[in-house]
């Protein structure tokens, strides 16, 4: 009977067989339950199409419009920037790009430290971001904001990440990969509200006025606040898993 039992379909689903021995790091490194973390490695293709998807729908919501065809082709936010700086438009799209790109190359056999830092770093700061910033400006968004795309947009950003949270099995964080997610998304934290170098500040758009104060701040301080705050945590989450994978294997090198 157990020998059924372990050979069931839903236990082949969970099991890891076949995929990166997960790590025995701390649990605000690693909260996921590790049979969350091999099915989402099991289905990984499955992952990285539904983060493409998610891409192209990003890159819809911020004003890339080529349905419906009575749209313009270009509307929205990013009609509203300058074009030199639409790279740094589209956050969580590329965020969620990173991410399907970070899990297709391990599937390809060519795992890519910076894409998955990147991805880690995208993932978790949009993935919380977004959700932090739907909650602090509610009101207005709710007046603006379809209810069924709200809860939708309030839910997927936290998906993201839970997929962030996977990416510890099949990358190590090096250091230059860090630094280089680091330099990526604090650029874009100095350019969103700080120095926009071109134009205005180039966040993503809320449905206040910069200016406008809620809760004794701008809603720009808030915003900035998050994000800044965020990428902290990042760079320090990325940091830590690399140091504590570097003693788990040192300590298992030691006792051999």
């Amino acid at each position: 009977m157990a020998s059924s039992d372990a050979s069931s379909p839903l236990s082949r689903l969970v099991s890891g067989a076949g995929l990166p021995d997960p790590e025995p790091l701390p649990r605000w490194l690693a909260p996921l339950p590790t049979w969350l973390e091999n099915v989402g490695l099991r289905f990984a293709w499955v992952v990285v199409a539904i983060n493409l998807l998610g891409t192209l729908f990003g890159f819809w919501y911020y004003g890339f419009h080529p349905l419906p065809l009575s749209d313009p082709l270009i509307t929205w936010q990013f009609a509203a920037e300058p074009v030199v700086m639409w790279p740094f438009v589209p956050d969580s799209p590329l965020a969620t790009l990173f991410i399907a790109l970070a899990f297709a190359s391990w599937k390809l056999g060519r795992t890519n430290e910076y894409l998955a830092a990147l991805a880690f770093f995208g993932c978790w700061k949009l993935g919380l971001w977004t959700p932090y910033v739907l909650a602090a400006f509610a009101e207005p968004f709710l007046r603006t904001t379809w209810l069924p795309l709200y809860v939708f947009l309030f839910v997927s950003h936290l998906a993201m990440v839970v997929e962030a949270f996977v990416l510890y099995r099949i990358a190590d964080f090096p250091v230059r990969a860090v630094a280089v997610a680091l330099a990526w998304y604090g650029f874009n934290d100095v350019v969103d509200y700080f120095v926009p170098i071109v134009g205005d500040p180039h966040h993503t758009s809320l449905p206040v006025a910069d200016a406008a104060v809620v809760g004794g701040s701008t809603a720009l301080q808030l915003a900035a606040a998050g994000a800044v705050v965020l990428t902290f945590l990042a760079t320090f989450t990325a940091l830590a898993t690399r140091v504590k994978k570097l003693e788990l294997r040192l300590a298992g090198s030691g006792s051999d």
